[in-house]
This record gives C-alpha cells, structure tokens and sequence, in this order.
C-alpha cells in the first residue's frame, strides 16, 4: 500500500508563494509518476501537473504554467509544488497523486494512490 501525506499549504495574499510537499511511503519512490491536482469549493478535481518517474519530464495545466513548478527528490521520497505569483482562483484543496502509468496523463483515474489534501488559500 502507498501513503501520500501533503503539508505546507496555507492562507497567502495575491502575488505569493507557497511550497507543498508531499511525503509517500509504503513503495518504491521511484517507480511512481507523481501529481498534484486540486479542487475548489463546489468544483470538480482539476489537474494541475504532472512529473516523470526520474523528474525529468514535467507537464502543466495552462492555468498554473509559468508560475507553478513540481519537482521531487527519489532520495527523500518526495514530491513537491512550488507555486508563485499566486491568486485568488488558485484557492483550493491540493492533492498530490501517485500513477504507475508510464506515459504522461492528466486523467485522475489513472492515479491510484491520493494523499488526504492540503488546503491552499489566496486572499486577494
């Protein structure tokens, strides 16, 4: 079984930064494509991006490119967002996502392993 613990979320004003980590345990680090996706109050779970098994292949929803960066460290078993130039409509619960899929995707059904999500908010 894997576990996936986000932190690091809070409340930052318009223009702000955040790092969330994410922490997975259970497997092998390494063997897992990783994302984080998030979900605002009364919308539906929207992909965020998305990191390769050796990190270096990333892809990115339009509406974070350019100011939100994922990276992970195999040696710490982590995953990590760093989000910057935020605003308001980045406010959501964050979630962090683990896939064995070998090719790139944005599909949630093809993460198996969630984390229990961090909340994210931007006061404008």
């Amino acid at each position: 079984q894997v576990q996936l613990v986000e932190s690091g979320g809070g409340l930052v004003q318009a223009g702000g930064a955040l790092r969330l980590s994410c922490v997975v345990s259970g497997r092998t680090f390494s063997n897992y494509r990783m994302a984080w996706f998030r979900q605002a109050p009364g919308k539906e779970r929207e992909f965020v991006t998305t990191i390769n098994r050796s990190g270096d292949s990333r892809y990115y929803a339009d509406s974070v490119k350019g100011r939100f960066t994922i990276s992970r460290d195999n040696s710490k078993n982590t995953v990590y967002l760093q989000m910057n130039s935020l605003k308001a409509e980045d406010t959501a619960v964050y979630y962090c996502a683990a896939s064995q899929a070998l090719y790139t995707t944005r599909n949630g059904n093809d993460y198996a392993y969630w984390g229990q999500g961090t909340q994210v908010t931007v006061s404008s």
